[in-house]
C-alpha cells in the first residue's frame, strides 16, 4: 500500500491528538495544524514525528499556507480531518454577544469550509486524483444542549458542508463523511465529570467514552477505498443523555 499523508486541524490536543496518534500507528504521515505550537509539537512527538505547522484556519491566508507547506513537504495529501473547533460560552441565548456568536461560526464553520476547501483542490489537480475529508461533526448536529445555540447551528451547518462536498467532490474521486461525537473523554468535556446541564434544567453528571474509541472509528472511515465510503457515523458513550432524550 502506497504512503498515506494527512493533514489534521485541531491536532495538538484532544480528539485531534488521539487521531494522530492513531493514524500515525498505521503508518500514515501527518501534517498537524493548530493555534498552538506547542501543543502540536508534543503530538508531534509522542507520534513519533510529524509536520508541525502552527494555523489559525479562520484566516484563509494561512490555511493556503497551510496546505501548500504540506504538499511541498509530501508531494500530496490523502486525507484532511477536518477537527479544529470550539463549544464557546454557555450563556442564555438572549445574552450572546455578536462576537461570541462570530467566534464559534468563524472557527467551527468557517473554518471547516477554508481547510475543506483547500483539500478539495489539492485533491482535484494531484495525480493520482482523489482523496478523502472527514468532517468533525457533534451529535449536536442531531440535537442540541441548553444554551449552545452558536455550536449546535455550526454542527448542523458542518452536516451541509458534508452532504455538499460529497456530491462535489463526485467527479474527482473527493469522498466526504463525518463523524458525529458523544461525549469523548477530552479536555474539551471534562466538565461532563463535574455535571452537565439538562434540558429541564438539571445538572447531572454524564458518562463518557474513551477518546481512543473515537480514533479508532476515524481510521477505519479513512482506510476504505475511495470507491467506498462511511457517510455518516455516530459514536457516543452508550448511556449518556441521548437516545430516548434521558
Amino acid at each position: 500500500m502506497p504512503q498515506q499523508i494527512a493533514v489534521v486541524t485541531g491536532a495538538g490536543t484532544g480528539v485531534g491528538r488521539a487521531v494522530t496518534l492513531e493514524l500515525a500507528r498505521a503508518g500514515w504521515q501527518l501534517a498537524l495544524a493548530g493555534r498552538r505550537a506547542e501543543p502540536l509539537r508534543e503530538t508531534a512527538r509522542l507520534a513519533g514525528g510529524g509536520l508541525v505547522v502552527p494555523t489559525d484556519v479562520t484566516d484563509p491566508a494561512a490555511v493556503h499556507a497551510l496546505f501548500a507547506e504540506a504538499a511541498g513537504h509530501y508531494g500530496r495529501l490523502d486525507l484532511l480531518f477536518n477537527n479544529a473547533g470550539t463549544f464557546g460560552r454557555a450563556v442564555p441565548l438572549e445574552e450572546l454577544g455578536h462576537d461570541d456568536w462570530r467566534a464559534v461560526v468563524d472557527l467551527n464553520l468557517t473554518g471547516s469550509f477554508l481547510c475543506a476547501q483547500a483539500a478539495f483542490r489539492q485533491m482535484k489537480e494531484q495525480r493520482p486524483q482523489g482523496g478523502r475529508i472527514i468532517n468533525n461533526g457533534s451529535i449536536s448536529a442531531h440535537v442540541p444542549r441548553p444554551q449552545s445555540i452558536a455550536y449546535t447551528a455550526t454542527k448542523h451547518a458542518v452536516t451541509g458542508l458534508t452532504k455538499s462536498l460529497s456530491l462535489d467532490g463526485r467527479p474527482y474521486r473527493i469522498a466526504c463523511g463525518q463523524i458525529d461525537i458523544g461525549n469523548a473523554a477530552t479536555e474539551m468535556t471534562a466538565a461532563m465529570s463535574v455535571g452537565a446541564r439538562q434540558a429541564d434544567g438539571r445538572i447531572v453528571v454524564e458518562p463518557t467514552m474513551d477518546v481512543a474509541d473515537v480514533a479508532r472509528t476515524v481510521r477505519q472511515m479513512a482506510e476504505l477505498p475511495l470507491e467506498a465510503n462511511i457517510q455518516f457515523a455516530t459514536v457516543l458513550a452508550t448511556t449518556m443523555p441521548y437516545i430516548g432524550r434521558g
